[in-house]
């Protein structure tokens, strides 16, 4: 059982190899790369199903154990993220399939968005400081070339932004890991997470736990979200929704893992920092959701709202916060890359991307009206959509915590996120008919295939929330609970 954790980071690694030796033949690439995210997302689940039965599974690479070698950790935590992951992946690569950019797909597309997902699941998995940074340099490094892939003006415009914040990212992360190790002599998580408990977190550690914070800040969009929106509207549709649904996630991921199995000790430091950053992070992306008319740059800032939003959650620091920001994520993962997918369809389909630009498109496109209808409707979290159980869960565990301020700016961004994309829908979808039926673009049907299966998603999560319950409540004991993962990774053979 154990060696199926190899699987989720080294088939689609495996996969996108030798998809650089079929370049000339796009319908094999399109098939075996959601052929592979369907595999992985079929073996995620079946690792995560053995989790519940048989506790924290472990992978030692070349029979070294935990602390001394390289170790993958899979709780409920992070497979659950690895499933969700693979799933909106091999929705966004069937999307590109469909789509059928040729020039795109010769410069191995499909490669770099299976290395992405590679990186991605790798980082969920991992269980230690270096190899974590390590996928993220995988992920980072298939991102850039996907920023560029075309090399469209505005691409090489705004992927140089992107790049050149990673880089300094990446940079400071290194020096965190140096300090670590410097301080502790070790990296792996739960021998670090001992390591802290014995010392008590002092001072320097804790200063050490602030400079992960704004490393993860950044890679997550939490407060330094500059780079986000001009990055994540400048790039083609399925894209654009991958980035929108993962990037952003594993920052956030490795800020849960980093606050509740390392340095939680001095919360009335760490956990009120993170605190005013959701707080202002859920301002600023409530301001430019509202600010702009563009569509990309409205769903660009409402990725930056759901950033704040679940380190809510973390900020809260209780049962109930941890359960709906692990909720949150789920849903956020699939239901943003379905943002992202239709607002890409409706420039596809208008050429336009200002929302005062085109109406009436409801007469014309009626499903993907609906659809869109739907996301507003999730996004906002409203009941039975999959939206709702994370807000209610994350506002009942702020409430229990005494952060009114933070329940206050959490939910006034939920009506942020509504109206904004309701601005959206009513200006596009209804009024009078602006492009004429001559100039009217045919909407694919197997376009709408994606869009529709993520749409029948949210209603099922929302509505089937009993049957993800088990699997959250495990995830959330266990960063409750640092004791349960030390135990599970260093005793764990």
């Amino acid at each position: 059982m154990n060696n199926l954790l190899a699987f989720p980071m080294i088939l689609p690694v495996v996969v996108g190899v030798l998809l650089i030796f079929v370049r000339n033949y796009p319908t094999i690439q399109r098939l075996a790369s959601v052929v592979t995210a369907g595999v992985v997302l079929i073996i995620s689940g079946f690792v995560l199903s053995d989790i519940q039965q048989n506790g924290i599974q472990t992978l030692h690479y070349g029979g070294w154990t935990a602390p001394f070698g390289i170790t993958f950790v899979a709780d409920s935590f992070a497979m659950l993220l690895v499933a969700t992951a693979s799933f909106i992946s091999m929705i966004c690569i069937l999307y590109a399939s469909f789509i059928k950019d040729g020039n795109r797909e010769h410069y191995y597309l499909y490669t770099f968005m299976l290395l992405l997902l590679a990186g991605v699941n790798g980082s969920f998995m991992t269980g230690d400081l270096f190899n974590l940074f390590v996928c993220f340099e995988v992920m980072l490094l298939a991102s850039y070339a996907l920023m560029t892939l075309g090399g469209e003006k505005r691409q090489l415009r705004e992927g140089l932004t992107y790049v050149l914040v990673n880089i300094l990212s990446s940079w400071l992360f290194l020096l965190g890991i140096a300090y670590v190790y410097g301080t502790l002599g070790t990296l792996n998580f739960a021998h670090l997470s001992e390591r802290i408990a014995e010392v008590g977190q002092p001072p320097l550690l804790t200063v050490i736990g602030i400079l992960f914070l704004v490393v993860f800040s950044i890679k997550s969009g939490l407060v330094l979200y500059f780079w986000l929106p001009g990055s994540y509207s400048a790039v083609p549709t399925a894209v654009s929704a991958m980035f929108a649904a993962l990037l952003t996630k594993v920052g956030v991921y490795a800020l849960f893992r980093t606050f509740t199995l390392l340095f939680y000790h001095e919360p009335q430091v760490t956990h009120t920092l993170i605190t005013w950053m959701a707080i202002a992070t859920l301002i600023g992306g409530s301001v430019g959701a509202l600010a702009y008319k563009d569509i990309r740059q409205i769903a660009a800032y409402n990725v930056i709202i759901a950033i704040g939003f679940i380190l809510a959650g973390l900020a809260a620091n209780t049962t109930a916060g941890i359960e709906g920001a692990i909720y949150y994520l789920v849903h956020d993962i699939a239901v943003k890359g379905l943002l992202f997918l239709l607002v890409g369809t409706i420039i596809y389909l208008t050429g336009q991307h200002a929302l005062n630009k085109v109406s009436g498109l409801m007469t014309t496109y009626p499903l993907l009206g609906w659809i869109f209808f739907i996301t507003v409707l999730s996004l906002g979290g409203i009941p039975p959509l999959s939206g709702f159980p994370g807000k209610f869960l994350i506002g009942q565990g702020a409430v229990s915590a005494g952060e009114y301020v933070l329940v206050f700016a959490a939910f006034a961004s939920s009506l942020a996120v509504v109206y904004s994309l309701l601005r959206i829908f009513i200006n596009m979808f209804f009024g009078e008919i602006t492009i004429q039926k001559a100039n009217q673009k045919p909407l694919s049907k197997r376009l709408m295939i994606p869009c529709m299966i993520l749409g029948v998603f949210t209603v099922g999560l929302g509505l089937g929330m009993e049957g993800i319950s088990p699997y959250v409540s495990s995830a959330a004991e266990v960063l409750m609970n640092p004791e349960i993962y030390i135990e599970g990774v260093l005793t764990n053979d």
